[in-house]
């Protein structure tokens, strides 16, 4: 997989965007940006596409930003050149494909059919636009067609919301989701960036839906694990499950058969992707013990600490 994609896959959500006047493409990169979502997809529908994505490189460079509904090979050209570091099609033209894999720019081109991820392949692509996505059968298509292409991977546009967007980003197959619904074009004429800042970390927050797990305590010297998990479990009528190193009540409470991470204890925060959630977190500035990185069999991550303990008790997060 390549790099840019690689990097769209941790970002989890690129908005889909449509710029009308020049001037709106700053305030509204940076609107996204503050809400979580350093990522945006500008479209050539409109005169300014190529202006409005050299005003975003310029200002704002940690920002991802791509070119979409590119037809052509001129407009992929004309993307590149403002500093475009991806570009999305509505549809798989051999041309235009042919055109960025020549240059290196990164294509993601349009896929609906068995037939068009046939051609995908034939011009050495593994992931693909599907759009539009309710439209043409959804997750339930993307499903499907990914029983026979296991080595392609889909970016679904068109009819994301935040009541259908885990449905989605669930499935191992689906790198990323492109949407719109956080940067209404209403939205962006009359100026409410700060609309637009909050509908972007909503979607964040939709997307990594973090839950508290559980609680572990640090039980004082002398205390017995089994005794303390025995009385939570005993007040709240909790199955009480003794492992190697800690004692469950229930599968809230931990009790630790010997101090861990954190002065007090942990506390264990599950979310939809660990590694979405980890570079969310470091985007908002907060360190990880790298150390404490626990990974399952397949060499995924399953669990990490942060740095910092909050009140004395360290946190962790944990995959759902």
């Amino acid at each position: 997989m390549d790099a840019i994609i690689k990097e769209i896959a941790a970002i989890g959500i690129v908005p889909v965007i449509k710029i009308n006047d020049p001037k709106d493409a700053v305030p509204l990169a940076r609107a996204l940006y503050d809400g979580g979502l350093p990522a945006a997809e500008v479209t050539f529908r409109t005169a300014c596409a190529k202006e409005a994505i050299e005003r975003i490189c310029t200002e704002l460079p940690d920002m991802l930003v791509g070119a979409g509904t590119v037809l052509t090979p001129k407009q992929a050209d004309e993307a590149a050149a403002a500093g475009a570091k991806f570009i999305v099609s509505p549809g798989l033209n051999p041309t235009v494909v042919r055109h960025c894999v020549e240059k290196g720019i990164p294509i993601v081109p349009g896929c609906v059919s068995p037939s068009d991820i046939e051609r995908a392949l034939e011009l050495n692509l593994d992931t693909v636009k599907f759009f539009p996505a309710e439209q043409a059968g959804g997750i339930a298509m993307i499903k499907a067609m990914s029983a026979p292409y296991s080595g392609v991977s889909f970016m679904p546009t068109g009819g994301i919301s935040p009541k259908n967007l885990n449905d989605y980003l669930s499935f191992s197959k689906v790198v990323a989701c492109g949407g719109s619904w956080m940067v209404k074009e209403e939205l962006i004429a009359e100026g409410r960036f700060e609309e637009i800042t909050a509908l972007a970390r909503e979607a964040v927050m939709t997307m990594l839906g973090f839950e508290l797990a559980h609680v572990g305590i640090n039980p004082d010297a002398g205390a017995q694990a089994d005794a303390i998990a025995a009385l939570f479990a005993g007040t709240f009528g909790l199955e009480k499950k003794q492992g190697n190193s800690s004692t469950f009540a229930g599968t809230a409470v931990e009790v630790m058969h010997s101090p861990g991470f954190g002065a007090k204890g942990h506390i264990a925060f599950r979310t939809n992707s660990i590694e979405r959630a980890v570079r969310y977190l470091k985007f908002k500035g907060v360190a990880f013990n790298e150390g404490s990185a626990k990974y399952n069999a397949k060499g995924a991550l399953a669990a990490i600490y942060l740095q910092e303990e909050f009140g004395g008790f360290a946190v962790h997060l944990v995959q759902k």
